[in-house]
């Protein structure tokens, strides 16, 4: 593993079947490229001008309730239809045809000043529990075969708010990261009879170079492939092919780890940390789908400080995704800041 911390290298994601070109020699070239602001900004418990806010009215003129934990509702401007006319295209290299589906927006909290890192793990998990009676209703649809969850948190991750809340997009297909990776875990599995991830946290399990938390029940880890500068995937110990599966007391662990994780981020540069996150889990598509071990993904953009950011430009629009910083590094950065915050019974 020595040469992969000095000399630019390839690393190969099972997952998807793609590679992520590492040039750990660059992360000492200096910096004179765009810095973003840094989020220094307080908020205000309740904002009378957000739309997501307990009581306020929607841009729809639909008023919220005055809820107190966890709110959901169709996104008023939704990117998927459930009734979208059926019809395709098919003519030679034209083609195209209907996708339906629900997109739903799911609000963490009533407190506006909030963000997942400073709310309290039984907080957390009430938002688990509410992403697992929607993936079960949703994905129980005769149209619906597959449940993204998901989250953007910050601007410069194309959030349009910032009180705490994340997205439930179904429909009908399977859109093209969770085809890559049901592909590649249902070749694994029937290669191996153990699923991908089963067999590739025994390793990391083992090697402990990107590890940087883990409980009875789940593992926090820098992914051996990882392309963001601090890229963060959570993944359960125990094989289980959706968050339905999920035991009821495990929903606790699951929230301690994304307690940790996002807590861990805004210490790392001391701002509210951007980033995307989601859900990878199996089809909703009565099929056995024994291949999935779902997982959550956190992809933040901060790479220096709090106000320089990755860019995925140039090659890797044209070519394949790049990195800096190689994931050992990245790992051990944020596991000490797990262990501090951990030591200091901040959860």
């Amino acid at each position: 593993m020595e040469n992969t911390q000095e000399y630019s290298h390839k690393r190969f994601n099972p997952l998807t079947g793609e590679w992520v070109l590492v040039s750990p020699h660059r992360a000492k070239r200096p910096w004179q490229g765009q810095e973003e602001d840094a989020n220094q900004e307080t908020r205000p418990t309740h904002d009378p001008d957000c739309y997501l806010c307990s009581g306020n009215t929607r841009a729809n003129g639909e008023k919220n309730p005055d809820y107190e934990d966890v709110f959901v509702f169709v996104n008023d401007f939704s990117a998927l239809q459930k009734n979208s006319k059926q019809f395709s295209l098919n003519d030679g290299l034209i083609k195209a045809e209907v996708e339906q589906g629900i997109c739903k927006v799911i609000c963490f909290s009533p407190d506006h000043s909030k963000s997942l890192a400073d709310m309290n793990v039984k907080d957390i998990q009430k938002v688990i529990h509410t992403w697992q009676s929607e993936f079960t209703s949703l994905g129980k649809q005769s149209n619906i075969n597959y449940v993204q969850i998901f989250e953007n948190k910050g601007a410069v991750m194309g959030c349009s708010n910032p009180h705490p809340h994340g997205q439930i997009w179904s429909q009908s297909t399977l859109p093209n990261e969770v085809s890559k990776k049901d592909i590649h875990q249902k070749t694994y599995y029937k290669q191996n009879n153990n699923t991908l991830l089963q067999d590739y946290l025994k390793q990391e399990l083992k090697l402990k170079e990107r590890i940087v938390f883990e409980n009875r029940a789940f593992v926090v880890l820098v992914p051996f492939w990882a392309i963001w500068p601090y890229e963060a995937m959570i993944v359960p110990k125990q094989p289980q092919k959706d968050i339905i599966e999920l035991p009821r007391e495990e929903t606790i662990l699951f929230a301690e780890a994304i307690s940790v994780l996002t807590k861990i981020y805004d210490k790392l540069f001391n701002t509210s940390f951007p980033y995307s996150s989601g859900i990878h889990q199996a089809p909703t598509n009565n099929e056995n789908n024994e291949h999935w071990h779902w997982h959550m993904s956190f992809y933040p953009p901060l790479l220096r400080s709090a106000t320089v950011k990755k860019f995925m430009v140039g090659y890797e629009m044209f070519g394949m995704a790049q990195r800096d910083i190689t994931p050992e590094t990245a790992a051990q950065t944020l596991k000490h800041l797990a262990d501090n915050l951990y030591t200091a019974k901040h959860f």
